[in-house]
């Protein structure tokens, strides 16, 4: 099936590891133009090199620190400067902290509603006025969690609240720009085998696995393959959608 997204321009933070590599590769594989965002240069080039080798398309690392506005804004300077406009963007990049609430510090509460709700925040702004300005359709993927909806027992309850406010969040923008044709959606991973939580995994296993109803845990592509449906054009008569892709575990 042809998704539409050969000769696009996608933006992908946090391009390089987990779930952003994984989206790169279908992205790339559908055809499409690549800007991979990482805070490491080395990862960022290596991987931008691979994807032009491995798919003949045009792709470019951005090293950015999402935390740090200067850089947002040089992302996207360098993004349009290389593919003069986008058309997708993809918010992936997260952190994942753990204490449980008696125990967290005030500062990494703050830092995690900065990483996982304000840069997206700022970089959904910026895309859809580089859309608005140019009088452009596009499509928005943000990437929220299954912890949103259910919240967190394992100590990650600012990554829980981050998340559920880029939820709300998603909705909102999804409302606002309904009518310019920029569609805006969020997917919901479960857990995945992440380098950002492969650990956790691995020490509860049985845990984990206990909850999906699917009985395992997701391999990247398989959450991949359903943002790039939110982002291609079968997608064009969703909105404010959070696609649950979490092997069951929220069935809303």
């Amino acid at each position: 099936m042809d998704f539409g997204l050969k000769g696009k321009n996608v933006l992908v933070s946090g391009g390089t590891k987990g779930l952003g590599r994984a989206i790169c590769e279908v992205m790339a594989g559908e055809g499409a133009n690549l800007i991979v965002v990482s805070r490491n240069e080395q990862e960022a080039m290596e991987y931008a090199d691979e994807l032009r080798a491995k798919y003949a398309i045009d792709a470019i690392g951005v090293v950015a620190d999402l935390l740090q506005r200067r850089d947002i804004d040089k992302i996207f300077a360098l993004s349009i400067e290389h593919y003069q406009t986008l058309d997708v963007l993809i918010n992936n990049a997260a952190v994942w902290p753990q204490a449980y609430v008696v125990d967290m510090d005030e500062a990494d509460f703050r830092h995690t509603l900065e990483m996982n709700l304000v840069a997206p925040f700022i970089m959904c702004k910026l895309f859809v006025k580089h859309l608005l300005a140019n009088s452009k359709k596009g499509k928005i993927v943000n990437i929220v969690s299954q912890a949103a909806f259910h919240g967190s027992t394992t100590g990650h309850a600012h990554y829980a609240a981050s998340k559920g406010g880029l939820v709300s969040f998603t909705i909102s923008l999804a409302r606002e720009m309904a009518g310019y044709g920029i569609h805006v959606n969020a997917v919901a991973p479960g857990i995945m085998d992440t380098p950002l939580i492969r650990e956790a995994i691995k020490e509860k296993s049985n845990y984990y696995e206990d909850r999906i109803p699917l009985g395992r845990v997701a391999r990247p592509e398989e959450v991949a393959y359903g943002v790039a449906f939110l982002a291609s054009n079968k997608a064009d008569y969703l909105t404010g959608i959070t696609l649950d892709a979490t092997g069951g575990m929220l069935m809303r």
